[in-house]
């Protein structure tokens, strides 16, 4: 069996797609499943991911250094030379309707996978007009699928309000043999040039406007000694100020999870994330976490893993940091590494979205020995 990952949100310097399918292609090779390939315009041939396939593309300013694939004959071309039994979608572009011209011409099923929240960006880029254009649009491609999954219960209900009726909600995961709570390193202060004591934030993700990182930089001013904001990522310049640390991407994941697991507190100050990887990662490393209560981080942090603040409010964010302090931040993290561990490891996750390929397959045509044996074992 040949599953084919297809999406322009694939990225050399993170993000959550990318790092969904990187995880699938190895743990399905670990296991032995099925053939898997991810084709992109956004990557080299080859390198540490050999399911990695590039496509022609263009590049489309403003989207954060995406490439998109030229066209869609040319994206449904490639598509069907890779003789996919299964073809996942990672975006509402190109290689979404190259995957519906597939199944509509040679019968292979596809699947949408909702991964960003497309119309908040729009709107706060093009505003409400603009937003209600591109969930019609929506509404229009989703329907054509075979299955449409998204990663929180808030990105099921826009759908549903949309009109995308039986969207399934699939959750991700992480890697908590990577991310785990002895990455701390002892010196990462000394590193940066902080004192041993001080409270020290971290930020991880793309430096993009819809992350809000304007909002953290006024809370951390805020605040004052003795915080201090260590910003992981890529992208666009961030914005910077006293008590601000910025590091590159990190392109391994131990390393980003000595980071992690070497601060105080992850704070995610976005407030239209469809899910929050790197919250699940932070976990993972015993932190607590200060989000927000927009976006579908929210369903990710409880009372006893974090706080959430107010949207779009640098006090209230400032606040709840300052709120956590006053609390167990270790018995906090104990529980953030337990729920990750217990709900989120890919070793849980991975099965179950096996389960959605067979239900699909098996409608249509048999499925394979070991992907039915996992899906009934797991």
């Amino acid at each position: 069996m040949h599953l084919v990952d297809i999406t322009m949100f694939y990225a050399a310097e993170g993000g959550g797609v990318s790092t969904y399918l990187n995880a699938k292609s190895h743990w399905l090779a670990e296991h032995g499943l099925m053939r898997h390939t991810i084709l992109s315009p956004n990557v080299d041939d080859g390198g540490d991911i050999p399911s990695l396939v590039r496509v022609p593309g263009v590049p489309l300013p403003g989207i954060n250094g995406y490439r998109m694939p030229v066209s869609v004959a040319a994206l449904a071309r490639r598509l069907k030379a890779s003789e996919p039994d299964l073809i996942e979608v990672g975006d509402a572009g190109h290689s979404a309707w190259a995957a519906l011209r597939l199944r509509e011409r040679h019968g292979v099923p596809a699947i949408a996978f909702y991964h960003s929240d497309l119309p908040r960006l729009v709107e706060n880029r093009f505003g409400q007009a603009a937003r209600q254009a591109t969930c019609k649009y929506l509404a229009h491609l989703y329907r054509e699928f075979d299955l449409v999954l998204a990663p929180s219960r808030l990105m099921v209900g826009q759908l549903e309000a949309m009109g995308v009726k039986g969207a399934l909600h699939q959750p991700l995961g992480i890697a908590s043999d990577v991310f785990r709570p002895d990455r701390r390193d002892p010196g990462l202060r000394a590193e940066l040039g902080i004192a041993p004591d001080a409270r020290l934030l971290v930020y991880a993700g793309r430096f993009t406007p819809e992350k809000k990182l304007p909002l953290l930089i006024e809370a951390v001013r805020k605040l004052g000694a003795p915080y201090h904001l260590l910003m992981v990522g890529g992208g666009e310049e961030p914005p910077r100020g006293e008590r601000i640390s910025v590091l590159p991407f990190q392109r391994d994941q131990r390393d980003l999870a000595r980071l992690l697991a070497s601060c105080d507190l992850l704070v995610h100050p976005g407030d239209c994330e469809t899910f929050g990887l790197i919250v699940l990662e932070a976990m993972a490393c015993g932190l607590p976490v200060v989000a927000t209560s927009g976006g579908g981080v929210a369903e990710l942090v409880d009372e006893r893993s974090g706080i959430l603040a107010q949207p779009n409010c640098a006090d209230s964010l400032a606040g709840a940091i300052e709120a956590i302090y006053e609390r167990d931040m270790a018995a906090l993290g104990e529980h953030a590494r337990h729920k990750t561990r217990e709900y989120f490891d890919w070793n849980q996750i991975f099965p179950q979205i096996l389960r959605r390929y067979h239900s699909l397959l098996g409608a249509g045509q048999a499925a394979q020995p070991a992907l039915e044996r996992i899906c009934v074992t797991d």
